[in-house]
């Protein structure tokens, strides 16, 4: 058995670890690379971010569906945040650790890998069907914040799990409520964790169609919606029917599609990094 030097196996490793980093980045790359050399010449045209689409979808623009995907992810995200950092607090901080416990502990990990095809038909009973909210955009919203809230509840506890228990025993110590400890001390140290959570969560909302499909989305609408009651056109939905349903559409206008969409979930992941940046800076540890 040949027996290499601590300084070569030291580059070897490296070296594979390198080679590994590449393969993991090159298709991305590669893929982004692609939408954006056979997309830019219609994505850069101004009224094909603007305009109503026409024409059975041939002609005009993507207004409506960018539209309603910046709405579904805005709101999902401000609707499942608030609860999903609730329940991981009350589970982390609160929750005795008893065979109950453990049991919804799990249970919501196990939710979190559901198939999201599954949360679809899940919404077209309850919120669409027995709570007669219709096709609609809080229907579709609802569907996505419960898909979403095993995720940033996983992530919560995760980044919640990850602050010394050394701060809240100086705390506690120094008379501080146990509320006030995670509110001044656990949870700013914890926001970073908690807005890897988010990250994920906007990328999946994003890029979803199948639980949107009986609660939210339309084929075609040529307006904007109105109300939380509305249909509402988005970005992957209208990308599947361009690219599948209607054949003599440009392959332009579906790469240009498709660069839309990669723009929305880079800007907003980029946001929360930023803010996840800042957070981390200003950690005590």
């Amino acid at each position: 058995m040949i027996k290499l030097s601590p300084r070569l196996s030291q580059k070897i490793s490296y070296l594979l670890l390198f080679l590994a980093t590449v393969l993991a980045i090159v298709p991305g790359l590669l893929i982004i690379s692609i939408i954006i050399a056979k997309g830019k010449d219609v994505f850069f045209a101004w009224d094909f971010l603007t305009l109503m689409p026409i024409n059975g979808m041939l002609d005009g623009g993507i207004f409506p569906a960018i539209i309603g995907t910046l709405l579904l992810i805005i709101i999902t995200i401000f609707l499942s945040l608030p609860i999903g950092i609730g329940a991981a607090i009350y589970l982390n901080e609160y929750a005795k650790d008893n065979l109950l416990t453990r049991m919804i502990k799990l249970s919501i990990v196990n939710l979190a890998g559901v198939p999201s095809i599954v949360y679809g038909l899940f919404g077209l009973g309850i919120f669409v069907m027995y709570l007669k909210l219709g096709v609609s955009i809080i229907a579709g919203v609802l569907t996505l914040s419960v898909m979403e809230l095993p995720v940033i509840i996983t992530t919560s506890r995760s980044a919640l799990k990850s602050v010394p228990y050394l701060f809240r025993e100086a705390s506690l110590s120094l008379g501080v409520s146990r509320w006030d400890t995670i509110k001044y001390i656990v949870l700013p140290n914890a926001i970073p964790g908690i807005l890897t959570g988010v990250i994920l969560s906007i990328a999946r909302i994003a890029g979803e169609t199948a639980p949107l499909l009986f609660t939210a989305v339309a084929f075609y609408t040529p307006y904007l919606p109105h109300s939380i009651y509305d249909q509402v056109m988005i970005l992957p939905y209208h990308l599947y029917i361009t690219a599948t349903q209607i054949p003599n559409i440009g392959k332009d206008r579906i790469f240009a599609t498709a660069f839309m969409l990669l723009m929305i979930v880079l800007t907003m992941n980029f946001i929360a990094i930023i803010i996840r940046i800042y957070f981390r800076k200003n950690r005590k540890w």
